[in-house]
């Protein structure tokens, strides 16, 4: 499954739905099929993801041992400033101009 977030002032957004499902939970939304983010919501789910990402990055993760040379190193999967900036960056300029970000599946 997919999430589109749509808005007037970005471009769409698809976000696959285990990602998708955790910027919205973070933003304290109900991460259901469709849904809205109304502009005056905007600032609260801006500094909620922010918090999130410090959170994520300050946590000193476990290393992972790699296969091949036994070495251990750290994931390389993006984390959740990869996954978010983008959304951020559209409730950013949407609540600059006021309006309201949809999402459906």
């Amino acid at each position: 499954m997919l999430y589109k977030f749509k808005s007037k002032n970005a471009g769409d957004l698809i976000m696959l739905e285990p990602n998708g499902r955790k910027v919205l939970d973070v933003i304290g939304k109900d991460a259901g099929p469709t849904g809205i983010i109304l502009a005056e919501q905007m600032p609260a789910a801006i500094k909620a993801l922010q918090e999130a990402i410090t959170l994520e990055e300050s946590r000193d993760e476990s290393p992972h041992v790699d296969a091949e040379d036994g070495e251990a190193k750290k994931g390389d999967a993006p984390g959740l400033r990869q996954r978010a900036m983008p959304f951020i960056d559209m409730l950013q300029r949407n609540h600059k101009a006021g309006t309201d970000v949809t999402w459906g599946v």
